[in-house]
């Protein structure tokens, strides 16, 4: 009988949709080049918008992925969703197909969203008024677990199955959440990630109203500026990111290809206000994260933050990593992807786990774009616009979310 704390658990496939690639291979390339993803809003017409611009994921072609009568039966992030779930699996090289029902019970899917499917929201609350009636798919493909409830099916997972939905924390707590199922004997094999897709007007109208959003609207590839003292807001994405993840035993027995180790896992709550960081909170659950996996603080070596390109959010992390990694965080490489991606909310930590995972593979950091005025209270290498390598053997990805939920990940190199 394998002793529970020490079941080790590794990631053995990747899959990413984002709005600077749509595989993981892809979106790799898009963050070691610098590349921005925000560009004018194509999905509706924004003119009338504050914000005008967004990071939409761009040439996904639902019926390249899913058949006609599948894709139509499902809002567009649970599109996202399935079609990097499939990349995952063919990644890992894992196939239920020739199991019994029995073994596939140790396989399963933890993936959520942080909205779930706004724009089936929307369109059907246009349609009842208009004509008084909804589609009978109304419910089914609006729901934030619907995505896991289709990987599930679509691979035969009969194993552990929920959704997690925690606002943009959503994605770090499927991953952690599928580590402790995995180390506690519950399951061998599990699809962890998140999508959204909340590029719709109100979207765009929600995060405006509360001034999130960047106004840059005549330099949106310039927007998203993490850290920058000019930063104004964040620029919205969409996008999912997938994960596999399976014990260390059931991995070998296979001989699956290993990508990193996932190590450790913190989480807290701010309790302090429903939308405003807070970094005391913050630095719990990275002291969590860190505590978990045996290792000295001195022994991360780069950070994927959270950071958003908000005023407040971005000194409350800083503050926060400082806290935990004491004087070491001086040699720490900082930086944050979603100056390429924009913030993609409850697939934010899938996508930037994927990052943080291919930043080990490659012992490359990917850079924080548009970093031109450094801000005073951003004191620390936010590796500034361009990848560099160094490196590499311990990654931790953080997350937050709308709520005060606080999450972070840490990968080991392979």
């Amino acid at each position: 009988m394998i002793d529970q704390k020490q079941r080790r658990v590794v990631v053995t496939g990747i899959g990413a949709i984002t709005p600077i690639g749509n595989t993981a291979q892809q979106f790799w390339t898009g963050l070691t080049s610098g590349t921005s993803g925000a560009a004018p809003i194509s999905l509706f017409d924004a003119s009338a918008m504050p914000t005008r611009f967004a990071c939409e994921v761009k040439g996904f072609e639902p019926l390249e992925h899913l058949d006609r009568k599948l894709a139509q039966r499902l809002d567009r992030y649970a599109q996202f969703a399935l079609t990097v779930a499939d990349e995952a699996m063919r990644d890992a090289d894992l196939s239920t197909a020739e199991l019994t029902p029995t073994q596939r019970g140790r396989y399963g899917v933890i993936f959520g969203s942080g909205v779930g499917g706004m724009r089936t929201f929307e369109d059907q609350v246009a349609q009842y008024t208009s004509i008084g009636k909804v589609s009978p798919f109304f419910v089914p493909m609006m729901m934030a677990n619907a995505a896991a409830g289709h990987i599930a099916i679509r691979h035969g997972l009969r194993g552990p199955s929920q959704a997690v939905v925690s606002a943009c924390a959503s994605g770090n707590h499927n991953i952690g959440d599928g580590m402790l199922l995995i180390r506690a004997g519950m399951a061998d094999a599990l699809v962890c990630g998140g999508s959204e897709a909340c590029i719709t007007p109100l979207g765009i109208a929600g995060f405006s109203s509360m001034k999130g959003l960047s106004t840059r609207n005549d330099e949106p590839a310039r927007a998203s500026r993490p850290f920058d003292a000019n930063r104004d807001g964040f620029v919205l994405g969409e996008g999912a990111g997938a994960i596999v993840l399976e014990s260390l035993e059931h991995a070998e027995a296979r001989g699956a290809r290993i990508y990193a180790e996932l190590i450790g896992y913190g989480l807290s709550t701010d309790a302090n206000h429903i939308t405003a960081p807070d970094a005391d909170g913050i630095q719990l659950a990275l002291d969590a994260a860190i505590a978990s996996t045996g290792l000295p603080p001195s022994a991360i070596d780069y950070v994927n933050a959270h950071s958003t390109s908000t005023p407040l959010g971005d000194v409350a992390e800083l503050r926060a990593i400082k806290g935990a990694l004491g004087d070491a965080v001086r040699r720490v490489s900082i930086s944050s992807t979603k100056s390429m991606t924009g913030h993609l909310l409850g697939a934010a930590g899938a996508i930037e786990a994927v990052a943080s995972i291919l930043a080990l593979t490659h012992q490359t950091v990917p850079p924080t774009i548009n970093f031109v005025t450094p801000d005073p209270e951003c004191d620390v290498d936010v590796t500034p616009n361009v990848a560099r390598e160094r490196e590499i053997n311990v990654a931790m990805s953080n997350a937050f979310g709308f709520g005060g939920h606080n999450t972070a990940v840490v990968f080991r190199r392979w």
